[in-house]
């Protein structure tokens, strides 16, 4: 059996080395248009900013390690140009002569990755991507020959952006960020994303949200804003799409964003061809949609089930969390599933938690805040997603909420996880405990709560709303017209509150739980602020950046 894999990356070789693991006889060709197989782009961003060293610390395989212990027939600079489903050959073209020759196949794995978008429109500044060996070399290439601290403009807001902005800087460059949206990383909750904005700007980024590169010129850019900006370097960081053309042309079935369609054992709609990695459709593991998700892990496994498939083993693919993490500076943003945004659009009625723990115990220390997004699903409790913001211990509460949502748990049942503890670590009441406590107070009617974004419309209709935090905190900072009664003084001031519509909060949402609950108590109606102080706060940031755009 002669399997042929396109692309020589994760997918593709992930197909190659589990397939030759399972099956000793079959001739395995790998054709890959680059020059490199097996390397680790995820590490691209931090060679540049020197966190790794060596650059050749990121070259994993080469095609003669993979023949010697694998004996598996990697082609580089080997470029797929055409399918013959009949005659069950592929076309390549080899970059080096131009020759053009077919590889017949009996099954074919198409692990094509993901494209660029179209380039920036005109010329005269130095404009790359960092995708691949070579993006990095000529970035670093541009920056040696560039003067000491030379500007960089960074387009693009997404996780390779981000992280070309944090190792830039810590080169010594001079860095802008522009982006299309109204916010770093589209998929993070309006509140939490005033963290990372935050983040950027005190480390000297100049953060240009709403805005579009409109020309690249001699020297720099010019923005959809009117201004022009110096730049050595232009870094295109503004996102991929699937590389589905080669299976387009042959006439293989594509999905509705795009992507090559696949079944849950990856084959396409020809059985003799697999799709694996980027360019493929996944499932969205909350309502089974299609969805776009270009991450290493999934692809990394989906050329292993690939691999299982061909090999005759049993294969249903599991659908696509999203789970995705990335440092900024100082902050961790991690997140899995759906955001609060993404559960209104697509009209599913659903409950927000926000909660700001510390990542272990308060008393030990070097404690740090997290906040964190649960998004719960109103009719039976699932969790639709959640999302982080912090310093330590993010890594491991998004991958214990992404196992919860992977094992169906419910919300209120995260209460009962029993997770590990000591001080240095977390606390009795771990960050996730916490998230089902809050979630079973929801669920059950105990607490009632609204939303930071609720609070003004609320108050226009008459709403009060009372800061139950101390006097001091109070004067530190406070919601407009807000109203401070600390919560040991409550009991004595409820004749101030009945038959008012009362939304109560203090810095993060437990104190305002308890003048809730004792509010309840004696026949005073009152809500409490999701997330509290902290959530306002940042929310209210982020809503005065997004309107200035829109004013802009």
């Amino acid at each position: 059996m002669r399997v042929v894999i396109v692309g020589g990356v994760a997918a593709g070789m992930s197909a190659a080395t589990r397939l030759r693991r399972l099956d000793e006889r079959a001739e395995i060709v790998v054709v890959e248009r680059g020059e490199h197989v097996s390397f680790a782009n995820c590490g691209l961003p931090y060679h540049l900013g020197g966190v790794i060293e060596h650059r050749d610390a990121l070259l994993l395989q080469t095609p003669e390690s993979l023949a010697a212990r694998f004996r598996i027939d990697v082609r580089v600079r080997t470029e797929a140009v055409a399918i013959d489903r009949e005659a069950r050959a592929l076309a390549v073209v080899d970059l080096a002569t131009g020759e053009r020759s077919w590889l017949p196949y009996d099954r074919l794995v198409l692990a094509t990755g993901a494209d660029a978008m179209p380039p920036l429109p005109g010329g005269g500044t130095p404009v790359h991507q960092l995708r691949t060996i070579a993006d990095m070399d000529a970035v670093l290439a541009v920056l040696e020959a560039a003067p000491e601290g030379a500007p960089v403009l960074v387009v693009g807001a997404g996780f390779i952006g981000l992280e070309a902005v944090e190792n830039l800087v810590a080169r010594g460059q001079r860095v802008t960020l522009v982006s299309r949206g109204d916010r770093p990383l589209s998929r993070l909750d309006l509140a939490l994303s005033e963290a990372v904005s935050d983040a950027l700007e005190r480390h000297g980024v100049e953060l240009l949200l709403g805005t579009v590169v409109d020309e690249v010129v001699a020297g720099g850019a010019r923005l959809s804003d009117g201004r022009t900006l110096d730049a050595a370097l232009v870094l295109d960081a503004r996102g991929v799409r699937p590389a589905a053309r080669l299976a387009a042309d042959a006439g293989l079935a594509l999905g509705p964003r795009g992507g090559i369609a696949v079944d849950a054992s990856h084959a396409t709609s020809d059985p003799a061809i697999l799709a694996v990695g980027d360019a493929v459709e996944q499932r969205d593991a909350v309502d089974g949609a299609p969805a776009l998700v270009a991450m290493a892990g999934l692809a990394n496994r989906g050329g292993r089930e690939a691999a299982d498939a061909i090999a005759g083993l049993p294969v249903a693919a599991a659908p696509a969390l999203g789970t995705a993490i990335v440092q900024v500076f100082d902050r961790t943003v991690a997140m899995t599933g759906w955001s609060p945004e993404h559960a209104a659009a697509q009209g599913r009625p659903h409950r927000v938690v926000r909660t700001h723990p510390a990542h272990h115990a308060g008393y030990y220390p070097g404690a740090e805040q997290m906040s964190i997004v649960l998004v719960v699903d109103e009719a039976d409790d699932r969790i639709l997603g959640a999302q982080i913001v912090g310093g330590a211990g993010v890594d491991r509460r998004i991958d214990v909420l992404a196992v919860a949502m992977r094992a169906g748990l419910t919300a209120s049942s995260l209460v009962d996880l029993e997770l590990a503890y000591a001080p240095q670590f977390g606390s009795a009441k771990d960050p996730v405990n916490l998230l089902g406590m809050v979630a079973q107070n929801r669920a059950s009617g105990v607490a009632a709560a609204i939303a930071w974004h609720d609070v003004e419309a609320a108050v226009a209709a008459g709403a009060v709303v009372v800061d139950v935090r101390t006097e001091a905190e109070h004067d530190r900072g406070a919601i407009p017209g807000s109203t401070s009664i600390p919560v040991d003084a409550l009991r004595e001031r409820l004749d101030e509150l009945r038959g008012r519509e009362v939304i109560v909060h203090c810095q993060v949402g437990q104190r305002a739980h308890v003048a809730q609950r004792i509010l309840a108590q004696h026949g005073v109606a009152a809500r409490n602020l999701d997330g509290g102080w902290l959530t306002w706060r940042a929310g209210d940031r982020a809503r005065r950046r997004a309107r200035a755009l829109e004013h802009a």
